[in-house]
């Protein structure tokens, strides 16, 4: 009987997010797979946005059969659920929003909703 590799002790940033469910570093998708989630992109739900007294919050629904269409490695086999994705691969799996978003946590009983967070007040770095 072979032991599963224990879970990475949580690393978390300054936003309180356990970096330790992201990939190592963002993985871009390739041509092909982008291609193969084109389809759901119109079909992506944006939530309201809410707060508490530090951050806004807003969480993103994606099409159940798109969860199928993204690749493996993107997924957390674990929990079943997608891993906290890097702003360079949730935008480019086709989810729009505008700057600061962080993705902290998947909904366990619903793994195609993404919840999203941002300091309240967020400005967006000087150019």
């Amino acid at each position: 009987m072979s032991k599963s590799s224990p879970a990475p002790e949580p690393e978390y940033n300054e936003m309180g997010i356990d970096i330790s469910r992201r990939n190592a570093e963002p993985r871009p998708l390739t041509d092909a797979e982008r291609e193969r989630l084109e389809e759901f992109i119109d079909s992506i739900h944006y939530s309201s946005r809410y707060n508490d007294s530090e951050y806004e919050y807003r969480h993103v629904q994606l099409p159940k059969a798109m969860l199928k269409a993204i690749p493996k490695d993107y997924h957390d086999s674990s929990k079943g659920t997608l891993k906290l994705l890097w702003e360079d691969e949730w935008r480019g799996m086709g989810i729009t929003q505008s700057l600061g978003w962080e993705h902290y946590e998947v909904h366990e009983p619903e793994p195609h909703i993404l919840l999203f967070k941002r300091p309240l007040n967020y400005q967006p770095p000087a150019q």
